[in-house]
């Protein structure tokens, strides 16, 4: 089994850099204006710029309009459409509208959430499996919540899927040992303050990633 990862969040160019040449197969621009991740159009599209052909590029929303969606696909040069609490017929709208992949992301704090992913099918390429946020929190993910990955044992996924919440270079590869996730998704897990990538974070997680 092979694992590969997703650097998410990213905004400068050394984070940027650090994420690919450490072998993360996706990256991650933030398209959400609450979230301390959130790109402009010009900061996106100068990373996106600088992202080799074999790694995909992932803009990541929030229930997203149609507005949005076009503005960051054309600024981001986007390849697969990260989607937040966004219902399965929006999503299936975004997807007949873009032409592009989409990840519906599920957040999970108990087994019946998972029931969530099943309504995907048909509409999304690949679920996310997220950590559910507390109540009233800001952002949906990206919070360094995580959710006990024990859930997933003898979960029956509709679609392919990765694993996110929480991650970070310490607990990844028990993270991918229980779960047999194929695809890990990181965000503030690398980071050294909120929205701000740390390059020897990046560079530890990808490694650990590399050696499962």
């Amino acid at each position: 089994m092979t694992t590969t990862a997703k650097i998410c969040g990213l905004s400068t160019p050394e984070t940027l850099d650090a994420a690919i040449a450490g072998g993360a197969s996706h990256v991650g621009f933030v398209f959400f204006a609450p979230s301390p991740r959130n790109l402009s159009r010009d900061r996106a599209a100068q990373l996106a710029a600088r992202v080799p052909g074999h790694v995909a590029r992932v803009g990541v929303m929030v229930n997203p309009d149609d507005a949005l969606v076009e503005q960051a696909i054309a600024a981001g040069q986007l390849e697969v459409l990260q989607l937040h609490d966004t219902a399965p017929a929006r999503a299936a709208a975004i997807k007949a509208r873009s032409g592009l992949a989409i990840w519906a992301a599920v957040a999970v704090r108990t087994r019946a959430d998972l029931a969530l992913a099943e309504t995907f099918g048909g509409v999304a390429d690949r679920i996310l499996y997220d950590a559910k946020t507390p109540p009233g929190a800001a952002l949906p993910g990206g919070m360094g919540v995580r959710f006990d990955w024990h859930l997933l044992d003898g979960f029956r996924h509709p679609l392919p899927w990765a694993l996110s919440g929480g991650l970070d270079p310490l607990n990844v590869a028990e993270a991918v040992a229980v779960t047999r996730a194929t695809l890990v998704d990181v965000s503030s897990g690398v980071e050294s303050a909120p929205g701000i990538k740390d390059a020897t974070k990046i560079r530890a997680f990808l490694e650990v990633v590399r050696d499962l």
